[in-house]
């Protein structure tokens, strides 16, 4: 009987083993997570080599005007320059203004100019990062990964996640029922930065006379 009882406890061992190991790979599946670099997928998709071309076609028309604007500017000094030791201080004050006004607008075209490029980018590639993110999520779910990091650069950030519980306001609960955190410099929170008086001087006893 004792074999037999010995046989039983090591058959529930052996079956609660199995469970425990069922349960942690189960676990170990639910937490899989896979990597990428979104630069790379980007590069590699046929739409980007459109959308460079696009902006490189904006870039191209935006320096024509800039090369148009700075070769009449060129053209205007080149002329004042000439006519300078002719003209009467009147004409050459209007002149130097005239010229001073052109590069203005020159400078602000080129900073306008740096903006709307940067802008057409973002618009360009902007479905281009839809597409890849929708392809990325696909992917993820198919192979079970609950999380996709990026790493593109040294600073690795999440491409997609699992839908889970949202844990801030339970974390701000925890946090209000610690110590509040020594800030070098600063006033501790609660005391309203309102330092206390220091204690009155002791009075010495007159000594009698």
């Amino acid at each position: 009987h004792s074999k037999t009882k010995t046989m039983k406890q090591f058959n529930i061992r052996r079956a609660a083993l199995v469970l425990l190991a069922a349960g942690s790979i189960h676990m170990a599946s639910a937490q899989k997570i896979a990597h990428l670099s979104l630069d790379s997928l980007v590069s590699l998709m046929p739409e980007t080599k459109t959308a460079t071309e696009a902006a490189q076609q904006y870039l191209k028309g935006l320096n024509e005007e800039s090369v148009a604007m700075q070769t009449e500017f060129e053209n205007k000094y080149k002329d004042y320059l000439e006519k300078e030791a002719t003209m009467s201080e009147l004409l050459k004050r209007n002149k130097q203004e005239d010229l001073q006004q052109l590069q203005t607008r020159i400078q602000e075209f080129q900073r306008q100019a740096e903006m709307e490029y940067r802008k057409k980018q973002a618009e360009l590639t902007a479905p281009i990062l839809e597409k890849a993110k929708k392809g990325i999520e696909a992917v993820a779910k198919e192979g079970g990964y609950k999380y996709v990091l990026d790493t593109s650069s040294q600073n690795t950030s999440v491409l997609y996640s699992e839908a889970g519980d949202d844990i801030l306001m339970a974390v701000k609960k925890k946090l209000d029922a610690m110590p509040p955190a020594t800030i070098p410099g600063a006033t501790p929170p609660g005391t309203g930065g309102i330092k206390s008086p220091p204690p009155a001087p002791s009075k010495t006893p007159q000594q009698g006379k």
